[in-house]
């Protein structure tokens, strides 16, 4: 199922960079479905490239807004195995890559995250360079992926919103912006000068393109000033989690049965056992 070939890019890898796509039954991270995923895997040793792509049965219908952005209808569909089928496959092609890819932080790792813990497959990130393309394109150019591609390759987009071709425009416009950025400062919108943001180095693309404030890729709990857990979103907004956790003890069990990401699941579980111990010394 795979395709290897060579594409040169300057770029030193500490592990093998994964870049992938899904397209979606649709936009809600919980709900939805993955139908296809789209996957180049980048090799730290020899810079081969290793394409990877599928089409999976969701089991639950496609909403018409996604089939009219990606084309994929059920009929496509109805002879393809599960996520639960071709699970594994997908997880062993990542392996401990890092990995990158297109709005990647907002949804299609989140989404893939939730795929894989309804399978009962923990799939780490804490360990995992991460870069959204996405982020270095909108903070230094803000605009659409077939627009980066139009402005750093000037090139036009062939079958856009299928995954695999997504991802090799993901991979082309992060090529051209390597290029395009290399020696040259930012300033913020704040104001302040940042010296080279855009550098060969995948640990200071993944803090550039990241908001290392934040604990999850949904953004719902973060860090405060002192490192401590705090929540950002709800009733307890700002709070800190812990606290929160010993005067409302039934709201982590009130997070672990509603709609919020595994990443989130699995830090309150954690955080449960702190304070379990905590009270045991």
């Amino acid at each position: 199922p795979f395709t290897i070939y060579h594409i040169a890019m300057n770029i030193n890898l500490q592990k093998d960079l994964v870049f992938f796509d899904v397209e979606t039954t649709g936009l809600n991270v919980f709900r939805d479905r993955i139908i296809q995923i789209g996957m180049v895997k980048i090799a730290k040793e020899t810079g081969a490239m290793q394409e990877f792509a599928l089409l999976i049965n969701p089991g639950i219908p496609i909403s018409a807004e996604s089939m009219s952005i990606h084309g994929i209808m059920p009929s496509d569909l109805a002879n393809k195995p599960t996520f639960q089928q071709v699970a594994k496959q997908i997880f062993d092609f990542i392996g401990s890559s890092d990995l990158a890819g297109y709005n990647s932080n907002r949804f299609d790792i989140p989404m893939l995250m939730e795929e894989f813990g309804r399978v009962g497959i923990d799939f780490d990130i804490s360990k995992r360079k991460i870069i959204d393309v996405q982020r270095i394109f909108y903070k230094m150019e803000p605009r659409t992926l077939r627009a980066a591609l139009q402005f750093y390759c000037g090139k036009e987009i062939e079958g856009a919103h299928d995954a695999l071709a997504d991802v090799k425009a993901t991979i082309a416009v992060f090529r051209g912006q390597l290029e395009k950025y290399k020696g040259k400062d930012l300033i913020d919108e704040d104001g302040n000068q940042i010296t080279e943001p855009i550098k060969i180095d995948i640990p200071m693309l993944h803090e550039f393109t990241n908001d290392l404030k934040m604990v999850d890729v949904t953004q719902k709990l973060k860090y405060d000033m002192k490192g401590d857990i705090i929540f950002n979103f709800g009733k307890y907004m700002g709070q800190n989690v812990k606290e929160v956790f010993q005067k409302d003890k039934q709201y982590p069990y009130w997070i672990l049965e509603k709609e919020f990401s595994v990443q989130v699941k699995q830090t309150v579980r954690q955080l449960i056992k702190e304070m379990e111990k905590e009270i045991k010394r």
